[in-house]
């Protein structure tokens, strides 16, 4: 199933009452009521996908990210594959929908595009166990761009300053509640040219594995958004890009690039 949430075109998705969580069938989209890893039920209304604007599909108390998780990626950067998992947050204030544009900052001169595999926690999970069916407390997969300032994150060392600028979390464009992670493919391209091409089947800590290890860190909540890393390719974005990034089985996450607010 696919769960979107969106704003009928000529509303304002800055009204909350203008918000909804929807369920696309087909051409078409119907409301829910929301947010769906809720017990929910379909409404009565439903709209041509033509009519709606999709927003972020998620509005998470954290997002939970994965560094260096394809070797590859890590090797293009200079880095090695960390032993343990390498986790960082996003502030969930650098979250936006398809199609809004990612922002440049003044303070970096160096921002590029990071192709994910992005989870929706569906379930409150704490501490798990290896036995523990990790993929259940997961209520499905969507498409994110960690944008990164490199250099700054190069000069600061630790990421957030680099990662967390606003508009620097692209979600979208749905949440698809019924695929297998393990070998999907990830795709970047910018302005139609590929950038990034990777399977998950090449991390080197599986999404199972990744949602068990951070539950033992912090508790994750229903609705919580995981970032399971990039695969290598990373590289800039300048004003006028557009970057799509696409995953197996789910979307395509399409942004425009603009120059900073002045």
């Amino acid at each position: 199933m696919k769960f979107c949430r969106f704003s009928p075109i000529g509303s304002s998705s800055t009204q909350p009452a203008s918000a909804l969580y929807g369920l696309l069938e087909g051409d078409r989209v119907r409301d829910v009521t929301g947010p769906p890893w809720s017990a929910w039920s379909e409404g009565s209304r439903s709209w041509p996908a033509a009519e709606v604007r999709l927003l972020a599909p998620v509005e998470p108390g954290k997002i939970v990210c994965v560094g260096r998780n394809y070797a590859a990626h890590a090797a293009e950067l200079g880095n090695e594959v960390p032993k343990e998992p390498l986790i960082f947050l996003k502030p969930p204030s650098a979250i936006i929908g398809p199609g809004e544009p990612i922002v440049l900052t003044p303070q970096s001169q160096r921002v590029e595009h990071e192709g994910e595999l992005a989870l929706i926690v569906g379930k409150r999970c704490s501490q798990l166990k290896d036995s523990d069916d990790a993929l259940s407390y997961l209520f499905g997969y969507s498409c994110l761009n960690d944008v990164t300032a490199r250099d700054l994150q190069k000069s600061d060392v630790q990421f957030t300053r680099a990662k967390g600028f606003d508009t620097f979390c692209p979600v979208g464009p749905h949440i698809e509640t019924e695929l297998d992670p393990a070998d999907l493919l990830v795709e970047t391209h910018v302005n139609g040219a590929s950038r990034q091409s990777g399977r998950t089947s090449l991390m080197t800590y599986p999404v199972a594995l990744l949602v068990r290890w951070i539950s033992r860190v912090m508790t994750l909540f229903p609705g919580d958004l995981i970032a399971t890393g990039t695969p290598a390719g990373v590289g800039p974005l300048v004003a006028g890009d557009v970057v799509e990034i696409s995953v197996g089985g789910v979307g395509v996450l399409r942004n425009p690039v603009q120059a900073p607010h002045t």
